[in-house]
């Protein structure tokens, strides 16, 4: 029995090959290792086997097969479901998709045992130390809406950190982000003008005695470490980061997704050590 990976083509990839659409389903994959998946018969279509040279439309579904990992997964709880979608909770040190190559516990691959009588797709995903919501597309009409609404801006994410030192008032930060490498986002000098790829930081509460803040951070589409790179570019990085701040990797990450708002569904899920600081 085998788990899987699933990705809806957007737009950008219409027209393009195979081996290089499935750099959406396999992030941190070569080029030699999705043609040998697609060889191998592991990649479908819209439920055919293709080749790598196949070109694929913006719409269709790519699906990627896995070996069933044999770990146990830690507790997902489903937070919130309509008919097109849901969320889930994911914990920290969790990870949320399938990595080629480890046989390492996801969310992921526990879709298909939550929503049996559905064709869940995952829809964001979230670091490995962040916990929180994760979104899931129950059928197409979810997943066009979510796609839609992150392309327009008008989805809103919400997360909660604990930063270090004092951080008052609200803040917009609107810096680029270079994330061409994918362990570290670089953030650059210059501005960008997508509000897309911004992050509004506002603050709940300071800690004197710790020297920390409690801050809520908004963002709609977002990129790879967004929130954590542009706190630690303002010099209020994320307690327990290991690679942003002054965290090590047995520190907890301070950062946790707590609230979504789309046109018709809302989810909101609240974390110990946030609840601790109002106290």
């Amino acid at each position: 029995m085998n788990n899987s990976s699933t990705h809806i083509i957007p737009d950008s990839f219409d027209g393009k090959r195979l081996d290089n659409a499935l750099s959406l389903v396999l992030p941190d994959s070569g080029l030699r290792l999705r043609r040998r998946y697609c060889d191998e018969g592991l990649v479908q279509v819209n439920g055919r086997n293709r080749k790598p040279g196949y070109k694929v439309q913006s719409g269709q579904e790519i699906r990627v097969e896995f070996p069933e990992s044999q770990h146990s997964l830690p507790e997902v709880e489903i937070v919130s479901q309509s008919d097109t979608v849901a969320a889930l909770f994911k914990p920290a040190k969790v990870h949320s998709a399938s990595i080629v190559g480890k046989d390492t516990p996801n969310v992921e691959s526990a879709l298909k045992d939550l929503f049996p009588d559905h064709s869940p797709v995952l829809l964001n995903r979230l670091d490995y130390l962040t916990s929180g919501l994760l979104l899931v597309g129950l059928n197409r009409g979810g997943c066009d809406t979510y796609h839609a609404m992150e392309s327009d801006g008008t989805i809103r994410k919400f997360y909660l950190a604990l930063v270090e030192g004092r951080f008052d008032g609200t803040a917009t930060v609107k810096c680029e982000l270079d994330v061409d490498n994918r362990k570290v986002t670089r953030v650059l000098e210059t501005d960008t003008s997508d509000e897309r790829r911004w992050t509004e930081v506002h603050a709940l509460g300071h800690d004197r005695e710790r020297n920390i803040t409690l801050v809520r951070c908004m963002i709609t589409k977002g990129a790879r470490h967004q929130i954590r790179a542009h706190l630690s570019s303002i010099d209020h990085p994320i307690v327990g980061d290991p690679v942003y701040g002054n965290g090590s990797s047995e520190e907890a990450l301070h950062l946790h997704h707590y609230k979504v708002e789309m046109d018709d569904f809302t989810a909101r899920i609240g974390v110990g050590w946030a609840d601790d600081f109002a106290k």
